[in-house]
């Protein structure tokens, strides 16, 4: 183009219009064609190093964390572990480009998201938990596996506590229900299975208490909801407690790779890692209620937990003062009389 220009085939003015340049920009090109040749068609900065390119030992520093400390986890939780624990403040595109080029691939695949209509979130915290327990290998074969309980807010995505156990039990949900009234309040209702933990199965046959009562007889957990005057919604499908299902499913990613780095093998020192990464998760994954405020209510005056959050049991006093409970209680008494009764 600038050839042609050169020998008078063309001017500069239609020169700019085919190349999409002003006329002073291809006078500019022109006047330096003419004095350097060819080489004044390239750019000035080719083959300098950018002022803001990453030092190569750094490079080779954020490789070795994601081959060795942090290996298997995936790029955006990377990214904060080395902002986190390493004091290395890089955006997530520059790591992802950083281990591309190494061959380092996230190890969490994508799925393309499906179209679904979403329940709409409560409004207003504390409303309404969903209560779960997932049972894996967390521990990746160095320990046993282990079932996490956890409650998760619908309003605000929060996890308000869990703990892991060996198995889902009603001592583990007890325990998960104890600690939120103890730092939170009591919630005004639980979303969860159809679990014999929450429920009595429609299988099962009724006593004759029951029948002459017209009501089946509570199951521990559901008798301290009941108590705690807490509402009880039963889902019949995964699908909807999408909202815990989803925490799962971060946290067989998130935690599992926290679990790894910290080389946990018992019940006790994955627990501990847990409670430290709850908070943070918090931070970082819950969104605002749409309404302020908090729907948790303080216990009532004179609240005793140890009455709430136990077992209980009915069993008849024999003639000689004796209970049957697994093995025999002797009951002691002050008279002459028995303590007959229940």
């Amino acid at each position: 183009m600038l050839n042609q220009v050169e020998i008078g085939k063309m001017i500069g003015k239609e020169a700019a219009e085919v190349l999409d340049l002003s006329l002073r920009h291809v006078r500019r090109i022109l006047a330096a064609y003419r004095k350097e040749g060819a080489a004044a068609l390239a750019h000035g900065n080719r083959g300098r190093k950018p002022h803001h390119a990453l030092d190569e030992s750094l490079r080779r520093q954020v490789l070795e964390l994601a081959r060795s400390t942090y290996a298997g986890c995936n790029n955006q939780h990377f990214t904060e572990l080395l902002a986190e624990r390493e004091g290395i403040n890089l955006s997530r595109s520059t790591v992802r480009r950083i281990l591309l080029g190494a061959g380092v691939r996230s190890p969490r695949k994508r799925r393309p998201p499906k179209h679904r209509s979403r329940r709409e979130r409560y409004p207003k915290e504390g409303m309404l938990l969903q209560i779960d327990g997932s049972r894996d290998d967390w521990l990746e074969g160095r320990g046993p596996y282990l079932t996490l309980t956890g409650a998760v807010d619908d309003a605000t995505g929060k996890v308000p506590y869990a703990l892991f156990r060996d198995q889902e039990d009603a001592q583990g949900y007890a325990l998960l229900l104890h600690h939120i009234v103890e730092s939170h309040g009591i919630p005004e209702a639980l979303y969860h299975d159809a679990h014999g933990i929450f429920e009595r199965s429609k299988r099962e046959p009724e006593s004759l208490e029951e029948q002459l009562s017209g009501r089946r007889e509570p199951t521990q957990f559901s008798r301290m909801m009941e108590e705690l005057g807490i509402i009880s919604i039963t889902s019949r499908s995964p699908q909807a407690k999408g909202r815990i299902e989803r925490l799962w499913g971060t946290f067989q990613d998130r935690l599992v790779s926290e679990l790894r780095i910290a080389r946990t093998s018992t019940v006790e020192e994955t627990n501990s890692v847990l409670w430290d990464f709850l908070p943070r998760f918090s931070r970082r994954f819950a969104v605002p209620a749409k309404e302020p405020g908090s729907a948790y209510h303080k216990p009532p005056e004179g609240f005793n937990p140890d009455e709430v959050f136990c077992f209980n049991y009915q069993r008849t006093v024999g003639p000689d003062n004796v209970v049957r409970f697994g093995e025999q209680y002797r009951i002691k008494t002050t008279g002459a009389h028995c303590s007959c009764g229940r």
